[in-house]
Parts: C-alpha cells; structure tokens; sequence
C-alpha cells in the first residue's frame, strides 16, 4: 500500500465543519466533513465510512480539494442529452406556430402537435412523437391552448353591430315574490 496522499491545510478541520453547516449541498457537505476528520487523524477509511463514502470516494475528493479548494467539492454539472432541434429550428417552429396555418395549403385550421410533428418530420428529417414535441413547445413557452376559431364566412360588420346594440334589453324590474301558500 501506498503513503496516504496529503491534505492542504490551509483551513482547519473546524473550519471545514463550520463550511459544511452552512452548505446547501449535502454532498459537498459530506465531502467537507470527511476531509476534516482526515485532517484531524482519523483513518481514510474510518473518516470515509461516517461520511457515508467509500474510501476510493474520498481519495477523488481530496485530489479535487487539493486542486480546486472548497469549489472542487461539489458536484459537476452533468452535461445530459444534446436536444434534437437546434435553435435555429426551434425559432423556425416557433415561428412556424405563430404565423398559424394556411388552410389551404397545410388543409388544417388550427395546428396540432401531430400536424406539427409531420411538419418536423418533412421539413427537418426528425420524427417527434406528439408527447415529446409538447415538452419542447413548453421549452419555448407555448401553451396548448388553441386560440378560438372563426368560421371563414363571418361577417365582422354584422358582429360589431350585435356587440353595440346588443340584444334583447332586460327588464330591471324585480321579479314577484311568490306568494306561500297555506
């Protein structure tokens, strides 16, 4: 077995504790006390074990303090899975449900998320599933409420005038009272 590899001890182990207590994390925190019973003597395995860490994780954890300091201790960002639309082709999308469809050309009149997964699928080459394509709409802060339809033969003057007059005015008087029997 190899000699133990050194700790820097520019904070004391009180200090580590003291750093630990007010950390958010509680990994890091974990890191923080089992470099500090280290430091104070107690064994690598020993100070591992009531961390709740191996000792393997707490040799990685002191060759990251000894390097980065306090920062090394916490957790990497992981980097996860690369999206499928690139920006570009989400601000084509978004643009593409904002401008709404041609019926006529697009034979719809309002769009759904399986009418704009063809639409990726011919346009892109990438095939989305409906409940996949919801969760990058939401990325891109679009709901799916729909917004409401109008029939294309509306007459808008017709609606204006209904909307001014009005219709039929109600009384406001009050209603009888209904007399109780007995």
């Amino acid at each position: 077995m190899g000699a133990a590899l050194p700790i820097r001890d520019e904070l004391t182990p009180e200090a580590l504790r003291r750093h630990a207590r007010h950390e958010p994390s509680r990994r890091a925190a974990l890191r923080m006390l089992a470099i500090a019973n280290a430091l104070e003597g107690m064994s690598r395995a020993e100070a591992a074990r009531l961390a709740g860490m191996e000792r393997q994780a707490l040799r990685d954890a002191v060759v990251r303090y000894n390097v980065e300091g306090l920062v090394g201790l916490h957790d990497r960002p992981k980097a996860g899975r690369p999206p499928r639309l690139s920006e570009a082709e989400q601000a084509i999308l978004a643009a593409r449900v904002f401008r709404g469809p041609d019926p006529e050309r697009d034979g719809v009149a309002a769009w759904t998320r399986a009418d704009l997964c063809g639409w990726l699928a011919e346009r892109f080459g990438k095939p989305f599933h409906p409940s996949s394509l919801s969760r990058v709409l939401k990325r891109l802060d679009l709901s799916r409420q729909k917004t409401r339809p109008t029939h294309p033969e509306a007459n808008p003057k017709a609606q204006e005038r209904f909307t001014k007059r009005g219709c039929a005015r109600l009384s406001r008087r009050r209603p009888r009272p209904i007399p109780a029997s007995g």
